[in-house]
């Protein structure tokens, strides 16, 4: 069985769009999230392998979840998919605690590339 991971992004194109990348490359998709808040509570349910968060999203922002997943779980992996390519945005992600960071629209090769340095 391959890697688990946990989608959020608000918009549900993308969500699929990922998830058919994913799967198409040996990857569970195990659950899906609209927002910060449902990938925190997701996240302590399922507690994948690796987490794909967007940044800009009603509710939670992910730089938010993102840190709240870590108090959850120090270990975890999170890469974030985003649209918002600021370099502050970024860093402020990989402060939080992210392992990698790809700029919206993405490269399917540059998807599996990041998650197979982070996860395998």
């Amino acid at each position: 069985m391959g890697r688990q991971i946990l989608i959020t992004d608000d918009t549900a194109f993308m969500r699929m769009t990922l998830r058919n990348i994913l799967e198409k490359n040996g990857y569970q998709v195990v659950g899906e999230a609209e927002d910060g808040q449902v990938a925190v509570d997701k996240y302590r349910e399922l507690r994948p392998d690796l987490v794909t968060m967007d940044i800009t999203m009603p509710r939670m922002d992910g730089i938010t979840a993102i840190k709240k997943i870590m108090e959850i779980d120090s270990q975890a992996k999170i890469i974030v998919c985003s649209a918002m390519g600021q370099k502050a945005l970024v860093i402020e992600a990989l402060n939080a605690g992210a392992r990698d960071f790809i700029v919206k629209p993405f490269q399917a090769e540059r998807i599996v590339n990041a998650l197979q340095k982070i996860v395998g």
